[in-house]
């Protein structure tokens, strides 16, 4: 058995979730899972960097699988594509031996979308959060993001994902926003980095510093939720599918498998001000 490595991206919106579920619920493991399978004609299982929520896409996921493949890497990729639906693609396969992508990972990034249209856009639905006519001062925002920066306990935005742990610390390595323009429209981009998270912390994170950049809640109020690791205070939970698994890092020795987050158009520091 050879272990290979892919890198994964995915549109979330048909799936619940990535992590496999009893039939018939359909799950992106799953039909990597039986892709897989119809390709090798053994039954295989997938490990992965990150278990995406329902609803959630990927641009930088990364698996592993075993299994007994002695034809070019390039042909696995090729066959494996062809039996996926076309919401889930490999974009890079190889072999690796002992890779693990969830517990070899330094760290995970996740990137989320705001718009801020006059009227509702349907070419946006399943992509953005639309904030339909609402004003944003993209400096609360930043100061808000800049306040979740470090290693703290993040429990206000989220619950242990693992059955049994308590543990809700989490370092943050990244929190930022930035402002990105296309034909679209203007969009209000967060990109936070951190060694792991919590059930939902990305979207209670995105929701609670919404209502600081539309001005419900002032920054001090954002700093109490946060501190006082009470879930029930971070009252807004943005929707799912704004966020996307953007990339994943690993020690040296392991690049190939970190996956670069594509360039975006930074906010100058004036406008952060």
């Amino acid at each position: 058995m050879k272990r290979f490595v892919t890198k994964i991206a995915y549109d979330g919106t048909s799936y619940f979730g990535f992590q496999r579920q009893p039939e018939p619920t359909a799950t992106v493991q799953r039909a990597l899972e039986k892709a897989i399978a119809r390709v090798t004609g053994q039954q295989i299982s997938v490990l992965a960097a990150g278990r995406t929520d329902t609803g959630v896409h990927a641009l930088g996921q990364v698996i592993a699988f075993d299994a007994d493949w002695n034809h070019a890497e390039s042909d696995l990729l090729r066959a494996i594509n062809a039996e996926l639906p076309l919401d889930i693609a490999v974009q890079e396969l190889w072999k690796q031996a002992g890779f693990h992508p969830r517990f070899d990972a330094l760290w995970r990034q996740y990137v989320y979308r705001i718009a801020t249209p006059a009227t509702r856009n349907p070419l946006l639905n399943g992509r953005v959060w639309q904030l339909v006519g609402q004003s944003v001062d993209l400096g609360a925002l930043q100061d808000a993001a800049t306040l979740c920066l470090g290693e703290r306990d993040f429990a206000a935005f989220g619950s242990a994902p693992q059955e049994g742990s308590s543990n809700t610390t989490r370092e943050v390595f990244r929190s930022r926003w930035d402002l990105e323009e296309n034909d679209q429209g203007r969009f209000y981009v967060y990109r936070v980095r951190a060694t792991a998270f919590l059930y939902h912390m990305v979207r209670r994170m995105v929701g609670t510093m919404a209502q600081v950049g539309i001005g419900k809640i002032d920054l001090k109020g954002f700093e109490e939720i946060l501190l006082s690791r009470d879930i029930q205070r971070a009252k807004v939970l943005a929707p799912a599918e704004g966020l996307t698994l953007e990339a994943v890092g690993y020690p040296p020795g392991m690049e190939r498998a970190t996956i670069s987050e594509r360039p975006c158009a930074l906010a100058t520091e004036a406008e952060l001000e």
